[in-house]
């Protein structure tokens, strides 16, 4: 078998596939990002397809976790490793991965068991697709990785709202109230603070109270459903301009009921209530 994050050489897997339309999804823990990259796929009616016809699929930035010491293991088990600061990822099989993906090719990605904070043996086959998107807290930290996306999103949710379902997350994982309020105020929500949130300045578009903003949402699938009918042209072009970035649509000021696109502006649909 091949390595985690390596492309699968021969017959189907090297078959040549356009290369991808790359979406970025950040935002703080438990705001809602996996949620709104569900959404996306079910709206586009991609959830019912085969994994090998999809044409569009969500990759988790959890999965490329860094394998840990016996110290370190020892320590997450007791709530005390931070894993919510950018040295917790494996930045270079995360490169070496996407850039296999934006690439066309088949990979293998990592599977990452949060109970006993390990990486498993067994890896994930992603197939290439259309349209990528990759959520996770720090996709946007690391410039190499940041600069791979085509389009930027944040999801922006206030940060009593992603505690709360940060404490039903975990403790479903089978851990105490006291640990998972300890790991947060000690590791969680400074490093949201220092690393996550001043990565928000790099998004294409914000959304507010995630999943809830159908609005914002409803905007994006119609964005990713023109990639999927062979609308690229814009994006192609833009990927020629040197960083492969397209141009930028935004979302109207807190304007629920439009769905009215500005081109050439950052989104500024921000929350009422900032996080922190």
């Amino acid at each position: 078998m091949a390595s985690a994050g390596s492309s699968l050489g021969g017959g189907e897997a090297e078959r040549p596939h356009p290369r991808p339309f790359l979406i970025g999804v950040s935002g703080g823990t438990a705001s809602g990002k996996s949620t709104v990259c569900e959404k996306i796929m079910e709206l586009l009616g991609q959830n019912e397809v085969d994994h090998h016809q999809r044409k569009l699929i969500i990759l988790s930035q959890d999965r490329f976790y860094k394998v840990l010491t016996a110290e370190q293991k020892a320590k997450a088990l007791k709530g005390q490793y931070n894993f919510d600061h950018p040295g917790a990822f494996d930045n270079d099989l995360m490169h070496t991965t996407l850039k296999n993906i934006v690439e066309g090719k088949t990979v293998e990605v990592p599977t990452y068991d949060f109970v006993t904070h390990s990486r498993l043996a067994e890896t994930t086959v992603v197939y290439p697709a259309d349209v990528v998107l990759f959520e996770g807290i720090l996709v946007f930290y690391n410039q190499d990785i940041r600069d791979m996306f085509h389009l930027r999103l944040f999801v922006d949710t206030d940060s009593d709202v992603r505690l709360s379902r940060r404490v039903l997350r975990d403790m479903k994982r089978g851990r105490d109230l006291e640990q998972i309020l300890t790991q947060y105020t000690t590791f969680v929500k400074p490093a949201f603070e220092e690393f996550c949130l001043p990565t928000k300045k790099y998004a294409d578009v914000i959304i507010p109270r995630g999943v809830d903003n159908m609005v914002a949402i409803n905007l994006i699938v119609q964005h990713i459903q023109d990639i999927l009918n062979g609308d690229i042209c814009k994006w192609q072009r833009g990927a020629m301009n040197g960083h492969g970035r397209t141009y930028k649509r935004s979302f109207p000021e807190q304007a629920e009921g439009s769905t009215m696109l500005i081109a050439s502006k950052r989104s500024h649909l921000e929350s009422s209530s900032r996080p922190h």
